[in-house]
């Protein structure tokens, strides 16, 4: 993301639904520029660094699921489309060429700043994960971690169960060691667009989690907590053979 404080640009043909969101999302710490169509987007995108877009899909001309295209080939800034409470199909189309997500007319403004801090947070910010530990079989300390057949196993090849929620902490985790990942970004890999925001759950899966696999979780080797920023999984992952 670009600067310290994130630019998002609002495009829609409605004059006071561009001006009463501008002026919401500025009262909320934002920098907000406006287009009415998708030649003012284009321009803007030429003169300034944009962080997010909030794009309306019914537009006279290009309409806004051509642009959230043109947006997906040419740039990579994410998009959250407004939506008409009818447009169920255009909402899947729009999710299905790219859009990060959708708020539906009517809405409250607080929903679309949700969704905007969502989006932003889980956006550029995610450490990608490392293509060498996508494998369905990972090993690391004295565990086989089967993402393929979703089984822990242990040095005894005894099968330790792990919830749906603890299988996608360890994915998250084990497929990126040696980096600090925030609560947020612990929420947005494994729960996605249903994440909800200051959810602490992710404390209460980490210890169970720490419970199955450190050999004492009061003193954890595998998932340290770096204090004041979140959780590092500190153990060599490499694919099992």
């Amino acid at each position: 993301m670009t600067g310290k404080t994130p630019h998002i640009l609002v495009v829609d043909d409605h004059n006071d639904i561009r001006d009463s969101l501008a002026k919401y999302l500025s009262k909320n710490g934002y920098r907000v520029s406006t287009a009415a169509d998708g030649t003012a987007l284009r321009k803007c995108l030429v003169t300034s660094a944009i962080d997010l877009v909030v794009l309306d899909i019914m537009m006279p001309g290009e309409d806004g699921l051509s642009l959230c295209r043109f947006l997906r080939e040419k740039e990579d800034i994410p998009v959250i489309l407004l939506t008409a409470l009818a447009d169920e199909m255009d909402r899947i189309i729009g999710l299905e060429i790219g859009a990060d997500d959708y708020v539906t007319k009517p809405f409250n403004p607080r929903e679309l700043l949700a969704r905007v801090k969502s989006v932003l947070r889980r956006g550029a910010r995610l450490p990608p994960a490392d293509i060498n530990r996508m494998s369905k079989s990972l090993r690391f300390d004295r565990w086989i971690f089967d993402t393929g057949r979703r089984e822990l196993l242990d040095d005894q090849n005894v099968a330790i169960s792990l919830s749906a929620a603890e299988f996608a902490l360890l994915s998250a985790l084990a497929e990126r060691p040696g980096i600090t990942l925030s609560r947020h970004q612990l929420l947005d890999l494994t729960q996605g667009r249903d994440a909800v925001l200051f959810d602490r759950s992710i404390d209460n899966h980490i210890s169970r989690l720490r419970r199955k696999l450190e050999r004492d979780p009061k003193a954890p080797d595998l998932i340290k907590t770096v204090w004041g920023r979140g959780y590092i999984f500190t153990a060599h992952v490499e694919q099992a053979v």
